[in-house]
């Protein structure tokens, strides 16, 4: 289904990583310095908590490009449960403070 597609999101997933690793650098100097304005910041915080879930959907994409239908299927029902469980009030919320 996606082996067509494999090129663009291993593409896609090197840019996306990068573009995070730039994100979180920027967010970590920011903790001690405090340089960025609050506008950028807020565009940042959302950029990492919802473009890990991206890379992560990118990448499982790719690996999946190269297995057999079923696998397929299975990761895209699990990405589908992710995503429409984000949609649901509290449940981020929920979800990183079981994690601190």
């Amino acid at each position: 289904m996606f082996k067509k597609m494999e090129k663009v999101f291993d593409i896609l997933g090197e840019i996306l990583a990068v573009l995070l690793v730039v994100v979180f650098a920027l967010l970590i100097v920011n903790a001690t310095f405090e340089f960025l304005p609050d506008g950028v910041l807020n565009v940042f915080e959302v950029i990492r908590n919802y473009g890990s879930l991206v890379l992560i959907a990118v990448v499982g994409l790719e690996a999946m490009s190269k297995r057999n239908f079923i696998f397929q299927i299975i990761f895209l029902a699990l990405l589908a449960l992710i995503v429409v469980f984000l949609f649901f009030p509290g449940t981020y919320d929920n979800l990183i403070n079981i994690v601190k």
